[in-house]
């Protein structure tokens, strides 16, 4: 099959590779009918090559058709259209029980002290073979596949992989009142469509944050109330505190995270070029132990959130002793949430939306349809923010 391999920093290729098989009795294949380019790809484009192997299969978000069932499969049968969420979720353990799928005890990487596994996501997370391919296999068969319905075109579910339920539970945890406000730093995939489900649940107010032109008239088409952080810099938190009668948004979801170009300080980027050029060992010890990240948003959203508010970081960040400023956060009275998304815990809230009203304008949401042999070139324009790329679904 062919398949969007990792070989190094920059340096992604679409290459023949060998078909994926069953290896447990409740296993499945699919064949890809669609798959995203997530935001967080351009951190294994970027940072993480000291958890990547050349040849490693990149992606996590798919949808296609089951070809292949494992002899244990009942849940699904061959012909029928899934989308596979991004973490690899048994949905039967004690984390999955609790709804925190991301935690799921069967898949944690215990080799690093990380959470459930992810499809073509590194070492840290299991280093299972991704979605940017013509055939996926994928675990739990009977538990982790979303059964959808035929007849719509693929965009209308595809984002049910990690768009969706990324961006619903950032709102969910941003706890926002009803008719309260939220800031959203980030209107790239994930801040964009939280933009969207923080007014579709009830927000009052809705400021979306970010420097480029295409995302900002994206958001502001949608009713969000729109920042140009090219044009207030470091007048941005007075300018939402001026939206907000002096004291801040209710909450503040951060959707940048690690790849924070527009907010990050050259210090940071160094460091993360820096890192970027060690041996693998080396770098790894770098990164689990130093604080490599940009952390200008996160202490954005410190400044902007309003005493007694609530924070949700759905951008990831990769330093572990990255400092932060807990004075503030003690003094301010904030709550901090966060993690990766829980993606069938969220299921059963999305799935109802996505009919033909379509309110949260998914029909739509892609800006480029390309096939998976362009994959490159399309993490290439992704990552420089041009020809105002915000969501790419590859067809294999």
């Amino acid at each position: 099959m062919r398949a969007l391999t990792w070989q190094g920093k920059r340096d992604v290729r679409v290459e023949t590779v060998p078909d994926p098989v069953i290896q447990e009795p409740t296993d499945i294949i699919i064949r890809v009918t669609s798959t995203g380019i997530c935001g967080s790809d351009l951190h294994l484009y970027e940072v993480l090559g000291p958890y990547l192997d050349p040849g490693d299969i990149l992606g996590h978000e798919a949808m296609g058709i089951v070809e292949v069932t494992g002899p244990d499969v009942t849940a699904v049968a061959r012909g029928d259209r899934v989308v596979i969420p991004f973490n690899l979720s048994c949905g039967t353990c004690f984390m999955c029980a609790k709804g925190l799928h991301s935690q799921c005890e069967t898949t944690q990487v215990k080799e690093y002290g990380t959470g459930a596994s992810l499809f073509g996501y590194t070492k840290l997370y299991g280093q299972v073979p991704g979605g940017q391919a013509e055939l996926l296999r994928v675990p739990f068969g009977n538990t982790l596949p979303i059964k959808v319905p035929e007849g719509p075109a693929d965009d209308r579910f595809v984002y049910l992989s990690d768009v969706l339920p990324t961006a619903w539970q950032a709102v969910d945890y941003a706890a926002i009142p009803p008719g309260g406000s939220v800031t959203v730093l980030g209107l790239g995939p994930i801040g964009d469509m939280a933009a969207r489900i923080a007014l579709h649940r009830g927000a009052g107010l809705v400021i979306g944050v970010d420097l480029v032109p295409e995302r900002l008239a994206r958001a502001a088409a949608r009713g969000v109330q729109t920042l140009d952080l090219a044009h207030y810099g470091k007048d941005l938190p007075q300018a939402v505190r001026d939206l907000t009668g002096g004291r801040g948004t209710d909450a503040v979801i951060d959707a940048v995270g690690m790849e924070a170009h527009a907010y990050g300080t050259p210090i940071g980027k160094a460091g993360q070029w820096a890192t970027g050029l060690l041996p693998d060992a080396a770098a790894r010890k770098i990164m689990e132990h130093a604080g490599i990240d940009r952390l200008t948003a996160l202490l954005t959203a410190i400044d902007v959130v309003r005493r007694g508010g609530t924070i949700s970081l759905s951008g990831v960040y990769g330093g572990a002793a990255d400092p932060l400023p807990l004075l503030t956060l003690f003094d301010k009275q904030i709550q901090l949430r966060m993690g990766q998304a829980n993606v069938k815990r969220w299921v059963p809230d999305i799935l109802p939306l996505l009919d033909d009203d379509d309110p949260l304008g998914v029909d739509g949401f892609a800006t480029h349809h390309l096939p998976l042999e362009d994959a490159p070139k399309a993490y290439e324009t992704f990552q420089a923010k041009a020809d105002g790329m915000v969501k790419t679904l590859l067809r294999p």
